[in-house]
């Protein structure tokens, strides 16, 4: 299996690091006065999330991880998993666990595409779109004469996520939702 040498870390590089995948965050490389040189590496845990810091003699290396991001439509959920399958043509599904979707679970919208994260063929993490288009299923009726600088009030829309949106917004609006932040965008216009 490839390995990495100190001189070849980057951020995003993903690396074997007591037995779990890792992912480099920073990298420094400290050059003393005295002494041999190192670096100074920030990974992140890609099994638990934790982040750890550790330091590296110049010349020292790291096993590579088998980890692929890889873009998945998500299918449906049978209670204990959630499954995607890829969209490269090989129709290959992937069942990814409550831990693997994390916070992407409130995104989730059959048919849309994922970007999945997979250890040896296991899904790691699931990342929503950057953007995503959710309908309103429940909140406050609109008022007329509302504006977009009146105020706002929470929405719950058809995945369960609550987002605050505009005074004007009423139940079956389609809204764009910035999956980063949480936040309201735009309404999308219906065809």
């Amino acid at each position: 299996m490839a390995s990495y040498s100190t001189n070849e870390f980057r951020g995003g590089l993903k690396v074997l690091l007591d037995g779990d995948p890792c992912i480099i965050l920073e990298n420094e490389f400290v050059k003393p006065g005295k002494g041999q040189a190192f670096n100074r590496v920030k990974l992140r845990n890609l099994m638990s999330n934790r982040v750890w810091e550790r330091t590296f003699k110049s010349g020292e290396s790291l096993e590579a991880a088998d980890v692929v991001d890889q873009e998945m439509e998500y299918l449906y959920t049978d209670g204990e998993f959630w499954h995607f399958m890829a969209t490269d043509g090989s129709f290959e599904q992937h069942p990814a666990d409550e831990k693997a979707v994390g916070d992407a679970l409130k995104w989730l919208k059959e048919q849309d595409v994922y970007t999945v994260t997979l250890y040896n063929g296991t899904p790691l993490s699931v990342s929503p779109p950057n953007f995503v288009e959710l309908e309103v299923v429940d909140t406050d009726p609109g008022m007329k004469g509302d504006t977009a600088q009146g105020g706002s009030k929470p929405a719950t829309l058809s995945t369960g996520a609550v987002v605050n949106v505009p005074l004007f917004i009423t139940i079956g609006e389609v809204l764009k939702v910035d999956t980063r932040s949480g936040e309201y965008v735009s309404r999308v216009k219906s065809s």
